[in-house]
């Protein structure tokens, strides 16, 4: 299996910033797709890595001078790597009406860091996460665990590269020598420990204590490896909701992998019989129903609307998506045959936000699908996203 390119949902959203503002700017993942994207989408740009340490060094000797060659259109890949270079697009775009930038990068903090202290008002940013299900081609024929395994990497989907291999490769070169080095983490066995327990905790609340007793470093540690996990793409938090907005920030987030692929590669699930009987099974399904949603969102240039409901009860909704009042709900159940318990936490969530609560859906993997006027099942490769 092997094929060139691989249609991207976000092209038009991308196509439509471009000529909008001078400067567009792709996130996300190492290995997700943002060059083979930007050089399809940009392919009369000037390319230039900047992972190339020689090329670094020749735009230091001058940036200006090097912009200057290519305002008719440059892609700078990895454009985090020269930081210094952010203030010179911004006086190069000052000052030439029709010069346009592309950049990528895939160290999301250090990226928007830059780019909101020199380019704010002049450039538009969209984050791309690795394939969803609607991007795989023939995803429908794909057994279930087969999806959840492989994760949505291009190169897995377009090379045929091995889902083992991939991951494993993936978290040798990106994750222990990119994380590793932001971090500067001196004991590389608590840090291997500690994303170990994060891939054995998905869909879990985020715990620093915890994790912190297990791993044997500080809580404040722990956090600080989380945040950079975030800002790499690795994982992503789901807020609680809260009609207060403030509580959305202090109370604890779950947390997700960016790929199922690669959590099932650190939980050392190597194939669809070990996933088929795996305790965390469903933690897997959940994780690639959540992503399959936010993706749908970033693909679209849209921030997250996702949340997840839990009471003081321990009543919790797996999924909760805002639109201004309008809230719709969904539980996600990795079963193959449907259970009407399965509506009982919607049910209540129904009666307690009454006519604010639109739509409620159990999404699972079984193949019956049915719609009422207020209630829905159906199968996760049938959303319908809003």
């Amino acid at each position: 299996m092997s094929k060139s390119y691989l249609k991207r949902s976000i092209e038009t959203e991308l196509e439509r910033l471009a000529k909008l503002y001078p400067v567009v700017v792709v996130t996300g993942p190492r290995q997700s797709g943002k060059t083979t994207l930007c050089k399809k989408i940009f392919s009369n740009y000037h390319y230039a890595n900047l992972e190339d340490i020689a090329l670094r060094e020749q735009i230091l000797m001058s940036p200006k001078a090097f912009l200057s060659q290519h305002t008719q259109g440059i892609l700078l890949d990895e454009a985090q790597l020269v930081p210094e270079i952010f203030s010179y697009i911004q006086v190069i775009v000052d000052e030439i009406p029709n010069a346009h930038f592309a950049l990528t990068g895939s160290s999301n903090f250090t990226l928007i860091e830059q780019v909101t202290q020199s380019l704010a008002g002049r450039s538009a940013t969209l984050s791309l996460l690795p394939l969803s299900l609607h991007e795989i081609e023939n995803s429908t024929g794909i057994s279930t665990n087969r999806l959840i395994l492989n994760g949505g990497f291009p190169a897995i989907w377009a090379k045929g590269i091995p889902t083992q291999d991939h991951s494993r490769n993936y978290y040798n070169t990106y994750i222990e020598r990119d994380v590793r080095q932001l971090l500067k983490v001196k004991d590389l066995l608590k840090f291997q420990l500690f994303i170990r327990l994060c891939a054995g905790r998905i869909g879990t609340e985020f715990n620093a204590t915890a994790l912190a007793n297990e791993v044997g470093v500080s809580a404040h540690t722990i956090i600080e490896w989380f945040s950079i996990l975030e800002a790499s793409y690795i994982l992503f938090r789901l807020p609680p909701f809260f009609r207060n907005l403030g509580k959305r920030l202090v109370k604890s987030p779950k947390f997700y992998f960016s790929d199922t692929g690669l959590a099932c590669f650190l939980l050392n699930i190597d194939s669809e019989e070990h996933l088929e009987t795996h305790p965390l099974r469903g933690a897997l399904f959940e994780n690639m129903v959540v992503l399959e949603f936010l993706k749908h969102r970033y693909n679209r240039g849209h921030f997250s609307n996702l949340y997840f409901y839990r009471d003081k009860s321990q009543r919790e909704i797996d999924l909760v998506q805002e639109f201004g009042n309008e809230l719709h709900a969904y539980e996600i159940k990795s079963a193959i045959s449907f259970h009407k318990d399965f509506f009982k936490h919607l049910v209540y969530l129904k009666e307690l936000l009454g006519n604010d609560l639109v739509s409620m859906q159990v999404i699972y993997d079984g193949e019956h699908n049915t719609h009422s006027k207020d209630f829905g099942v159906i199968n996760f490769r049938n959303i319908k996203f809003k």
